[in-house]
């Protein structure tokens, strides 16, 4: 018998912002894969990070996670067990990422592919692909992404919203745009499988996307194909990872998130995204009942890291003894760097001073909201030290709840929210802290 299973390498912790009861791992070691394959979920992520990588990083644990992994399966085939594999390579809804280099790897590794599926539509998030254009919905209206801030991110920038320049942009040139085979609209809902079995030789593909429903059908052409022998690579947002899964309800809906707060205490609120969004939710949050705003300045960090860290871990324990929930947030200050190994420099720092803070939580915090993807990813994997961890659902469309296991030596079972800096209105931090605050 040969079972299917979906394995995301997600480049930050937030492509599970749209599923539930699956495992999220942040060891890959082969044992530790072979947990995720055994699980009972159609889907588990490997949480790889490499968005805060540089390339020649992110190539190599690439490398290193499909190497493990085609051990992993090749034992479970030994013992009876296969498993064919559909590998999604998990990236931003506004093209920020690792692309081609991380597709490559797992097409050097694990391929040979027919085809690779750039899928950036992300409906929760408002992000849609029409007619390979990809936008952001910004007050309800559509902007090209390329229009956007995030396509002037100081390490994955780009010129175009137009999916098949945007590739030949960041392959430059090897994939020329009249290469890229285009699934518009009325191709996705409409009959592709024959264009489907007919891809070969890992062909570039982009795909439009407006609803839900358009990448559910899809999706299902793909899958057809792929019971036909067809092997396909994604690269995509979390909206694709929902059409495959096709996942019941979770089981505790949104707004009753705080039955996984523990023994009705207060949480923390962790807060290291740097996007404009994200300072703009906090704002309100900082201004809500129950709440003690605990601002990091990271240009001291460098030098007075000790104590900082010290002072900062005391303004907490008082929140704590006092049932108020503390918002550990870095100053907002923009800081110019002379290129990006020093701001990739810098920002390790500044979270590695955030997993001290984590580590040094109450042991009896009820809860902690993570905003921000590189940040919730060093939550679980440094300051929780979590090998795998289980999202339980959304809280908030885009923002996913997980639980540290039962046998966690500090937090067992403490709920995280893992909060992706771009997503949600202004009032969305508040709305997901209202949701696991305690009643009173």
């Amino acid at each position: 018998m040969t079972d299917t299973k979906i394995i995301v390498l997600d480049d930050d912790p937030t492509g599970s912002q749209t599923v539930h009861s699956c495992l999220l791992l942040t060891r890959w070691d082969v044992d530790t894969l072979k947990q995720g394959l055994l699980d009972e979920a159609p889907l588990f992520f490997v949480l790889t990070n490499t968005r805060g990588m540089s390339a020649t990083e992110a190539a190599s644990l690439t490398r290193e996670v499909c190497v493990n992994l085609r051990a992993a399966l090749e034992q479970l085939e030994d013992s009876g067990i296969t498993i064919n594999p559909l590998l999604v390579s998990r990236s931003d809804s506004t093209l920020r990422g690792h692309y081609p280099v991380e597709t490559d790897v797992i097409a050097e590794e694990l391929g040979p592919f027919d085809a690779h599926f750039i899928v950036p539509a992300f409906f929760e998030g408002g992000r849609k692909t029409i007619d390979s254009t990809h936008y952001l919905v910004i007050d309800n209206e559509p902007v090209p992404v390329h229009e956007t801030e995030f396509a002037r991110d100081s390490v994955f920038s780009y010129s175009h919203s137009y999916l098949p320049d945007y590739v030949e942009e960041k392959t430059a040139g090897r994939i020329k745009a009249s290469q890229v085979e285009r699934f518009n609209l009325q191709d996705v809902r409409g009959d592709s499988l024959s264009r489907l079995q007919a891809l070969k030789d890992n062909h570039c593909c982009v795909v439009d996307g407006e609803t839900q429903d358009d990448l559910d059908h899809f999706c299902s052409q793909l899958m057809q194909a792929a019971q036909q022998g067809k092997r396909f690579l994604f690269r995509s947002a979390a909206s694709l990872l929902t059409a495959l899964a096709q996942l019941p309800p979770q089981p505790v809906a949104a707004e009753k998130m705080r039955e996984y707060v523990r023994d009705g205490r207060a949480g923390a609120v962790i807060v290291g995204s740097h996007v404009k969004k994200t300072t703009q939710q906090l704002s309100p949050l900082l201004q809500a009942d129950g709440i003690q705003g605990i601002e990091i300045d990271v240009e001291k960090i460098s030098t007075q890291r000790n104590q900082l860290l010290n002072r900062i871990s005391a303004n907490i324990e008082d929140c704590h003894l006092n049932n108020v929930t503390p918002v550990i947030y870095t100053s907002r200050t923009e800081i110019q760097f002379d290129d990006q190994q020093s701001r990739l420099a810098f920002g390790e720092q500044v979270s590695a001073f955030l997993m001290d803070v984590v580590r040094n939580l109450p042991e009896t915090t009820g809860f902690l909201i993570s905003k921000g993807g590189i940040t919730s990813n060093d939550v679980l994997s440094d300051g929780l030290a979590l090998r795998t961890s289980r999202v339980v659902g959304q809280i908030l469309a885009g923002c996913s709840v997980v639980r540290c296991p039962q046998d966690h030596p500090r937090y067992p079972n403490m709920p995280v929210v893992i909060f992706p800096g771009n997503v949600g209105d202004e009032q969305a931090l508040v709305t997901v802290y209202q949701r696991m605050k305690p009643m009173d």
